[in-house]
């Protein structure tokens, strides 16, 4: 999912681990609100539910250890261990590759001009 859609995900949401501060401070995602996330992302792609639904249906699984069962019967099974050690060697190798942010003011310009 793209970074637009994370962010407007955690704009209009409530999600378990989630550090929300005020404007211009930046979040802090624990492990499980990736995991509801992705598990989002997976049921709005493979049953086409709406974003509440499938982050109720989401948040559910990650308490249950993959079990859901609505109050009108329909039970949800997910091989949830291996669906959790997927997300967590895809996280692994992205921090791998991702580079380091620069920290501090950047380098001054060593020709005196603006580029």
């Amino acid at each position: 999912m793209s970074p637009k859609w994370v962010d407007n995900v955690l704009s209009h949401h409530t999600l378990p681990a989630v550090s929300q501060q005020r404007q211009g401070v930046s979040r802090r995602l624990g492990v499980d609100a990736l995991l509801v996330l992705a598990l989002t992302a997976f049921l709005i792609e493979e049953l086409g539910t709406t974003v509440p639904k499938a982050i109720e249906i989401a948040t559910a699984l990650t308490r249950n250890a993959g079990r859901y069962a609505s109050p009108k019967g329909f039970t949800l099974l997910l091989d949830f261990s291996t669906f959790q050690t997927s997300l967590l060697e895809h996280l692994e190798n992205a921090v791998e590759i991702a580079p380091a942010p620069r920290r501090g003011r950047p380098p001054a310009s060593k020709t005196g001009r603006l580029d």
